[in-house]
């Protein structure tokens, strides 16, 4: 390690050590160097253990944005969700980077809140980064957005949308929402329920086509009443599901299901109905939509669909490695399907 002092070829003017200088003193090449330092599983694990010791004894810390201008390529992907908050996305963010991570690859991940601007802005910036590929959150973003899509180049899978037009380019994991609240409202009708509402919140483009598939089921069934639609744009929450479970029990003539957009408002409302004294599901129904942590453990438990957070996760990295790699996917949409989950609440 002697030579380090005498600034050896790759070492920066700047005085900073560079992989060639832990190269060197480790004896192995500068490209295993970068293969363990990614934690690529192919890498003999003697040879990580001595390079990681090397990195730590010389101070060695990686700089992503010059690794990423020398190889021409980043080491490093982005993922763009909604929210933290929602363990939707938490089951799906995990199962990504597990993904990745197992496979040389790091996240940089972005919080869109559902905003639209917020979203362009991230994209904007982690373009900056120059990632390898981008896991982005849907299929609905506004014209500025697709452009820098597009212009970028960078590999893209889309998560949790299916286009209704099967011959969408645009790669993409996930289910197909219209049909999932079609599927749902049709097993209340089939529950001798009549008078079923569709109660959402945060009317992203995921509820909206769950709303779609509730009119159809209805339309279908000669049932289809407007005034059965409650859609309130605040964020999701127990507190909000609790307060409309309590409008809609106001409502005449009454209704005999509720049918929630996701899980934490039927959470709320189950909660709601055993404080008022309302039975469920003699009095009214209650489904929900996700099957989150704890609606099993709900009194009644809950009626709901099952997600494949975890598994669109998991696959929409494989297939977005599979395009870093440069190798087309079998298939643009992969649909990964959903489970109605039938407990007492309905």
């Amino acid at each position: 390690m002697k030579s380090l002092l005498n600034r050896p070829k790759g070492h920066r003017s700047t005085g900073r050590l560079t992989l060639h200088d832990v190269a060197r003193a480790a004896g192995v090449s500068p490209s295993t160097v970068s293969r363990a330092l990614r934690g690529e599983r192919a890498v003999d694990p003697e040879l990580v253990a001595r390079v990681l010791a090397v990195s730590d004894q010389l101070g060695y810390v990686p700089d992503p944005a010059a690794r990423a201008l020398a190889s021409k390529r980043s080491d490093h992907v982005t993922i763009l969700i909604p929210l933290l908050s929602n363990t939707l996305f938490v089951d799906l963010l995990e199962a990504a980077q597990r993904t990745l991570r197992a496979a040389g690859y790091q996240t940089l991940m972005g919080v869109t809140h559902y905003n639209a601007s917020e979203e362009e802005q991230l994209l904007r910036e982690q373009l900056h980064h120059r990632p390898a590929g981008m896991l982005i959150t849907g299929l609905d973003h506004s014209p500025a957005t697709q452009k820098l899509m597009a212009r970028s180049e960078v590999p893209c899978v889309h998560l949790m949308d299916l286009p209704e037009q099967a011959d969408h380019e645009a790669y993409c994991v996930g289910f197909r929402q219209t049909d999932a609240g079609e599927r749902m409202t049709q097993y209340l009708l089939s529950r001798q329920k009549k008078r079923i509402v569709f109660a959402a919140a945060q009317l992203d483009p995921r509820v909206m086509q769950r709303l779609l598939g509730w009119r159809k089921a209805l339309k279908a069934a000669n049932l289809y009443d407007p005034s059965l639609e409650w859609l309130n744009p605040s964020a999701s929450s127990l507190a909000l599901g609790g307060l409309m479970f309590e409008q809609i029990m106001k409502q005449s003539p009454a209704v005999d299901a509720i049918f929630f957009c996701n899980d934490d408002l039927a959470q709320g409302a189950l909660m709601a109905a055993m404080r008022l004294g309302v039975s469920v599901p003699q009095e009214v129904a209650i489904a929900g939509f996700n099957d989150l942590t704890g609606s099993d453990q709900m009194w009644p438990p809950l009626t709901t669909v099952r997600t494949p957070r975890a598994q669109v996760g998991e696959a929409a990295a494989n297939m977005l490695l599979q395009l870093i790699q440069g190798h087309k996917p079998e298939r643009h949409q992969l649909d990964l399907g959903f489970e109605i989950i039938a407990r007492q609440s309905a």
